[in-house]
């Protein structure tokens, strides 16, 4: 085939596969936009830390204002293309209040995002300083964001939490929804291949290690046979649950109790109680019972402790 019979059959395909064209329809938000809106968000969260030259505390109040205009400008653009997707009434007003309501949120995002940057500093003895945390772990970046796009997809926009998650799963390799729920001092260990899905919630100070998955057992249905949307199907993890490398935990009802822990590879559908422990012995299935105090342990060792 010659180009122009390449450029006939693709528009032949446009009309007979219709189903993944989008043409004459609204203008969809652009990845490339969003991708740089996710950038100037992580220079206000941590101003100083990303630009190409220092940013004095003289320059910190001009550079700030302009700042959160180009942003509050992006965001309302991008807002009232994914507002007129939803075919909304009064996108534009909409889009304002949505851009305005996400900027006010910055504050308090920052004193939740602190916690996470001290988490990963007191969690991981190769850390010698909060710069090199934020600078190169990559868990500050994916864990911001989706913070920031957690705030939109409460207020309902459609389209943007996803595609700002996706930036930073595509930096990162990991996968954490919008819709999650993620409490304070949250640290994710070398971060690659973790993926948590939109109903999970996550507690206080817990610390979860690569390859771990939050995910669903199964879905319930419609008379369709299509998955119901928005209900409860990924785990909870209470306060100070740390778990291990390679585990996956599954389903809306399976509740990880505080200060529990899962081991490496465990495979887990079934809930927790608090301060216990889940592993595999040998060749046998996940056995879960309650953790050894300190001093337990320390007993258990005796000797061998110097």
């Amino acid at each position: 085939m010659n180009l122009d019979e390449i450029t006939r059959a693709l528009l032949a395909s446009y009309e007979t596969d219709g189903g993944i064209n989008h043409l004459e329809g609204t203008n969809l938000p652009s990845q490339e936009s969003l991708n740089r809106l996710c950038v100037e968000l992580m220079y206000l969260l941590f101003p100083g830390f990303f630009e190409d030259s220092a940013l004095t505390k003289q320059s910190l109040a001009a550079v700030t204002s302009r700042r959160i205009q180009l942003i509050r400008d992006q965001l309302v653009t991008e807002i009232e293309k994914s507002l007129r997707f939803e075919r909304v009434s009064n996108p534009t007003a909409q889009a304002e209040a949505h851009a305005m309501g996400l900027l006010k949120a910055l504050p308090d995002l920052r004193q939740r995002v602190k916690t996470d940057v001290s988490a990963a500093y007191e969690g991981d003895p190769a850390a010698r300083s909060i710069e090199e945390i934020i600078l190169s772990y990559p868990c500050v970046l994916v864990i911001s964001l989706q913070r920031i796009a957690h705030v939109l997809y409460n207020m309902g926009v459609a389209l943007l939490p996803r595609m700002i998650t996706e930036f930073a799963h595509e930096r990162t390799g990991a996968d954490i929804h919008p819709g999650a729920q993620i409490g304070t001092h949250f640290f994710i260990d070398h971060c690659t291949g973790v993926v948590i899905g939109e109903t999970a919630r996550i507690g206080n100070h817990v610390k979860i290690y690569q390859g771990v998955t939050l995910g669903a057992k199964s879905f319930v249905t419609d008379e369709r046979g299509f998955p119901v949307k928005g209900v409860q199907r990924h785990p909870k993890l209470e306060d100070h649950v740390i778990v291990y490398p390679g585990a996956t935990i599954l389903g809306g009802d399976t509740v990880i109790g505080q200060h529990s822990i899962v081991g490496s590879n465990v495979w887990l559908m079934q809930s927790m109680p608090p301060h216990s422990i889940a592993y595999y012995q040998g060749d046998q299935a996940s056995i879960i019972r309650p953790r050894k105090s300190r001093e337990a342990i320390l007993e258990d060792v005796g000797d061998w402790v110097i």
